[in-house]
C-alpha cells in the first residue's frame, strides 16, 4: 500500500463480506479484522489479494521473542533493507537526472547531440527509476483500479515515448538540435521538442516525496519492539534440590521458582518466595518512590530489583503477563489510530481518474476537429505532464521535513503530519507525574537539624557515611546529597553495618551509633559488647514541625538517630522539574486543560496538583487505569492529548489522540508517542503546539497552491494553450514553490520576530 486510498479500497472490500469490519494500519502495514466465526482467515486473505495487494496471517509468537512476537532487531533489519532500497533508487535516479534536467532547461547549455546522452541518461530513470510506479500502476490496471500510481507511470511512460519518437523518427535528433522554450504548442512541431526532463523530473520528486513520508512514518513500530526488549531473555530457575540453572525465559512456566538478584529485571509476574528488597517500578507503574517486598508479596515482571536477593515463584507467563498485556494495548491502539489520510491521496480516487478522460478526450477532440495529429498527441501528453502530482506529492513532506528540523533544534520530535493536526486541535492534555512533571529520582529536599544538636552538617555526614553501605534508592538519595552539600568533607568509614528491611540502616561511625531509620522506628537491639541506645525520646518542636511539614508534601522521611538521640530529619522525594509550573500554565493559556493521571500515592499525586495548579487528579493509576481513562475523556468529546516517560504510559500515549513522550524517559514511550520532546524539557509542549499552527498553516497553503495549480494549468493544456515543455516547466516550478514555502519553516521562532525585537530593546534600555 503507498497511500489512504489504498487503505480505503481493502477496507471497502473487506466489508462487502458479511459481517466483516477491518481496521487497516497503512503505517505498519496491518489490519485488525472483525469476522463471523463462518469466515475463514483464509477467505479474508483472498479478498486483500483479489483487490490487488498482498496478505499473511501475522506468525505466532514465538517463546523467545517476547510479547511482541517478532524480535525488534528482525523488525528493525527488515525495516532497515527496505529503506536502503529506496535510498539507492533514489540516489541513483537524482544523479542520472540532475544533468538531464540542467541541459533540457537552459539552452544556452545545449551541445552538439545532447539530446542523445540525455535519451541515454534518462532511459534507465524512466525504467528502472520510475519502476516502482509502473509495478504498482499495472497491479491496478488488473484490477480495474486507478492511483496516483498509475498517473505518475503514464506521464513517464508518455514523455518518454514521445521523446523516443521524436529523436529517431521526428527529426529531433539531428546534429545541433536545440530545444528552445514554446508557450504554445505549434501543430506539426511538437515532435521536434523532446521531453526528457519531465520523463525524469516526475519519478525524481515523487520518490523524493514518498522516501521523506517513509522516514516520517518509520518510528511506528518502535514501541512494540522496545516494550520486546523489556522482556528478560534468560532466567535463573531454582530445581527441587536448591540448585540453579538458567534457562530461556521462554520455558519457565507458572509455579517454577527463579532468582533475581540485584540489578536484574524480574523474568515475570510472580510471588516473592524468600527475600526482601526494593523493586523499582517507575518504567511499569509509574510509583517513583521503590516499593519494598518481602515473602508473600506480589511482583511485576519487568521491574528492576534495586537491592537484596528475591526467590520469586511465577503467577504468568508469556501472554498473560501484565507487560504482555501493555503490548497489546499498543499493538490495538496503534491499529485503530494510525489512519493518517492525506488530502492529496483522498482526491486521488476522483482527480486520477479524470485527469485521465481528460486526456483521452482532448486527443479525441482535437484529432476529430482535424488538427494535426502531432499537435493532438502534443497537447494530450501536456495534460498527462502538467497534471503529474508532484507538487501535491511534496505539499506534506517537505513542510513536515522543514517543521520536523526546527522541532528538533527546539527539542521537539514530531512524528508525522497527523500528530501535527492532532496537536493543533487538543483541548485536554493527561500529565503523568513520575518523569514527567518531576525528575522521576529521589532526592534530598530538607535537612533540618536538631536545636542544640550536632548541628546539620555533621548529622549529614555522618547519615551520609552509613548509607554508603546502603543499596536502597533512598541510601543513594541521601549519599549523593551529603557528596554535594560537603563537597570538601570525606565521608567517614563505617563498620557494624546492618540493614533492615523497612526499618532502614545502622552502623558505628567515628565510635557512634549511627541510625538512618524511618519515623517511629525502636532503635535496634545493640551489638555485643555496645551498649544499648537509649529510649527514643519525643521529637523536639522543630524536627516535629519539619516531620509534619514533610508528610504533608508527601515526602518520605528519614531520622538520623546518633547514640540513640534524633540529630536530623531528611525529607526525601521527587521533585519538580524546572519549568514544570511555567509549562503547564502556558498549556492552560493555550487553552489546553491539564489532568494529573499517576500510579503514585494519592498523597503523593495531590500534593503535586496543588503545586502545579491542576484541578484533575487521578492516582494510584495502573496502565491499564491511564488507558480507561483517556477512553472515558474521549468519549466525553474531547480531544486528548497523553504526555509521559514510562512503559505503564505506553498504552495511555497509543490510545490517545496524540501521544505526547519525554526523550529522557523509556524506549516504549518514545515509540508509542506522536511527538517526543527530546530535551526533557516539559516547556517545550507548549512550543510543539505554536509549531503544530504554523506547520499546518504552511502545508495548507502548499495544498491550495498544488490544487490551484492543477486547475488552472490542465485545461489551459487541454485547449493547446499550454505545450508539454511549457507544462514540464510548470509542474517543476510549482514544485519549487511547495519546496520554498515549506523552507520558511527553518527560521520559525515560537516567539515572534517583532516581540523579540521589542524584548531585546527592553532589555538594551
Amino acid at each position: 500500500m503507498t497511500c489512504a486510498a489504498c487503505v480505503n479500497r481493502v477496507e471497502k472490500k473487506l466489508a462487502k463480506l458479511d459481517g466483516v469490519s477491518a481496521t487497516v494500519n497503512l503505517a505498519t502495514g496491518r489490519a485488525r479484522v472483525r469476522h463471523p466465526v463462518g469466515i475463514t482467515t483464509d477467505e479474508l486473505v483472498a479478498v486483500v489479494v483479489r483487490t490487488g495487494y498482498t496478505a499473511e496471517p501475522p506468525p505466532p509468537p514465538e517463546p523467545e521473542a517476547g510479547p511482541a512476537g517478532r524480535t525488534g532487531e528482525e523488525a528493525a533489519g527488515g525495516d532497515d533493507e527496505a529503506r536502503a532500497a529506496e535510498r539507492q533508487r533514489l540516489l541513483v535516479t537524482a544523479l542520472l537526472s540532475l544533468p538531464v534536467l540542467v541541459l533540457s532547461m537552459v539552452p544556452a547549455w545545449q551541445f552538439d547531440n545532447w539530446q542523445w546522452l540525455c535519451f541515454v541518461l534518462t532511459a534507465p530513470v524512466a525504467v528502472w527509476g520510475a519502476w516502482p510506479f509502473h509495478r504498482r500502476a499495472l497491479a491496478g490496471l488488473r484490477h480495474a483500479a486507478a492511483t496516483m500510481d498509475t498517473l505518475v507511470s503514464l506521464g513517464v511512460a508518455a514523455s518518454f515515448s514521445w521523446s523516443a519518437y521524436a529523436l529517431f523518427l521526428g527529426g529531433a535528433g539531428e546534429p545541433g538540435m536545440r530545444m528552445a522554450f514554446e508557450v504554445l504548442p505549434s501543430a506539426g512541431g511538437g515532435a521536434h521538442h523532446v521531453y526528457l526532463e519531465a520523463a525524469v523530473g516526475v519519478p525524481l520528486s515523487v520518490l523524493a516525496g514518498r522516501f521523506l513520508e517513509s522516514r516520517a512514518r518509520h518510528g511506528t513500530g518502535a514501541a512494540l519492539r522496545s516494550l520486546a526488549s523489556l522482556a528478560v531473555k534468560d532466567v535463573a530457575v531454582r530445581d527441587a534440590g536448591g540448585g540453579e540453572r538458567r534457562v530461556p525465559a521462554g520455558q519457565l512456566r507458572v509455579g517454577q521458582e527463579f532468582v533475581v538478584r540485584p540489578g536484574e529485571r524480574v523474568a515475570t509476574d510472580g510471588v516473592v518466595v524468600s527475600g526482601n528488597s526494593a523493586l523499582d517500578l517507575s518504567l511499569v507503574t509509574g510509583e517513583s518512590e521503590p516499593v519494598e517486598v518481602g515473602a508473600g508479596q506480589e511482583v511485576v515482571g519487568g521491574a528492576v530489583n534495586a537491592s537484596g536477593l528475591l526467590v520469586v515463584r511465577a503467577t504468568a507467563v508469556g501472554a498473560d503477563t501484565q507487560l504482555a498485556r501493555i503490548t497489546r494495548m499498543v499493538t490495538e491502539a496503534q491499529a485503530g489510530k494510525a489512519r493518517a489520510q492525506r488530502l492529496a491521496d483522498a482526491a486521488a480516487g476522483v482527480f486520477v481518474p479524470v485527469v485521465l478522460t481528460l486526456a483521452v478526450t482532448v486527443l479525441g477532440f482535437w484529432l476529430g476537429a482535424g488538427a494535426d495529429p502531432e499537435g493532438a498527441v502534443t497537447a494530450a501528453v501536456a495534460v498527462l505532464v502538467v497534471a503529474c502530482p508532484c507538487a501535491l506529492g511534496l505539499a506534506t513532506p517537505t513542510a513536515l521535513l522543514a517543521a520536523t528540523g526546527r522541532g528538533a533544534q527546539l527539542g521537539v520530535l514530531v512524528g508525522g503530519p497527523r500528530a501535527l493536526e492532532t496537536l493543533r486541535h487538543v483541548d485536554t492534555v493527561v500529565l503523568d507525574k513520575t518523569g514527567t512533571l518531576t525528575t522521576g529520582h529521589m532526592t534530598v529536599t530538607e535537612v533540618t537539624a536538631a536545636p542544640g544538636g550536632l548541628g546539620r552538617e555533621a548529622a549529614l555526614r555522618l547519615a551520609g557515611a552509613v548509607e554508603r553501605g546502603s543499596e536502597h534508592p533512598l541510601g543513594r538519595a541521601v549519599v549523593s546529597y551529603a557528596r554535594e552539600a560537603l563537597p570538601e568533607r570525606e565521608l567517614p568509614e563505617v563498620t557494624d553495618f546492618r540493614a533492615t528491611a523497612g526499618w532502614g540502616v545502622s552502623g558505628v561511625v567515628e565510635g557512634r551509633r549511627v541510625e538512618v531509620c524511618s519515623p517511629g522506628a525502636d532503635p535496634l537491639p545493640a551489638s555485643a559488647g555496645e551498649s544499648s541506645s537509649p529510649a527514643r525520646p519525643g521529637l523536639p518542636e522543630e524536627l516535629a514541625r519539619a516531620l509534619a511539614d514533610a508528610e504533608a508534601a508527601a515526602r518520605t522521611v528519614v531520622l538520623v538517630r546518633v547514640d540513640g538521640v534524633v540529630e536530623a530529619v531528611v525529607a526525601v522525594g521527587d521533585v519538580l522539574r524546572a519549568g514544570s509550573y511555567r509549562a503547564v500554565d502556558q498549556l492552560r493559556r493555550l487553552g489546553v486543560e491539564p489532568v494529573l493521571a499517576t500510579g503514585d500515592r494519592p498523597a503523593v499525586a495531590h500534593a503535586v496538583a496543588a503545586e502545579l495548579g491542576i484541578g484533575e487528579v487521578y492516582a494510584g493509576c495502573s496502565p491499564e487505569d491511564k488507558a480507561e481513562l483517556v477512553g472515558r475523556l474521549r468519549d466525553e468529546g474531547r480531544r486528548v492529548a497523553v504526555l509521559g516517560d514510562g512503559v505503564n504510559d505506553a498504552a495511555a500515549l497509543a490510545r490517545a489522540d496524540l501521544g505526547i513522550a519525554m526523550g529522557c524517559g523509556s524506549d516504549a514511550a518514545i515509540g508509542a508517542a506522536d511527538v517526543t520532546l527530546a530535551a526533557g524539557d516539559i516547556g517545550a509542549a507548549a512550543v510543539a503546539v505554536r509549531l503544530a499552527r504554523r506547520t499546518l498553516a504552511t502545508i495548507r497553503a502548499n495544498l491550495v497552491w498544488a490544487f490551484g495549480y492543477n486547475a488552472l494549468a490542465v485545461p489551459l493544456a487541454a485547449v493547446g494553450r499550454l505545450g508539454p515543455m511549457t507544462a514540464a516547466v510548470a509542474m517543476s516550478a510549482s514544485s519549487l514553490l511547495v519546496v520554498a514555502n515549506s523552507l520558511r519553516l527553518r527560521t520559525w521562532g515560537p516567539v515572534p520576530r517583532s516581540a523579540a525585537r521589542r524584548r531585546r530593546g527592553s532589555f538594551g534600555a
